[in-house]
C-alpha cells in the first residue's frame, strides 16, 4: 500500500497540468471543467500530502480548493 500511495504524485501532477491547460481557454465550458479538474487534483495532492506528513503542502492544497470552488461558481 505504501508504494501505491508513493506513486500518487505523478497522477496528481498530470491532473493538476491538465486543469492548468483547461482554465486557460478561451471556451467557458472548458474553463469551468478545468475548476473541477483542478479540485480532483487537490484531492489527490492531500493523499499524498497526507501519506508524505507533508501538512503545509495539505494545506496549501486546502487553500487552491476553496480558490478553485469559488473559481467554478464564477464560470
Amino acid at each position: 500500500m505504501d508504494d501505491w500511495l508513493n506513486l500518487v504524485q505523478w497522477p496528481a501532477m498530470a491532473v493538476t497540468l491538465a486543469a492548468s491547460w483547461l482554465v486557460a481557454s478561451k471556451r467557458q465550458s472548458r474553463r469551468n471543467t478545468g475548476f473541477w479538474v483542478f479540485l480532483a487534483s487537490n484531492a489527490l495532492w492531500i493523499v499524498w500530502g497526507l501519506h508524505d506528513n507533508a501538512l503545509a503542502l495539505v494545506a496549501l492544497q486546502l487553500g487552491l480548493a476553496a480558490m478553485n470552488i469559488r473559481g467554478a461558481m464564477k464560470t
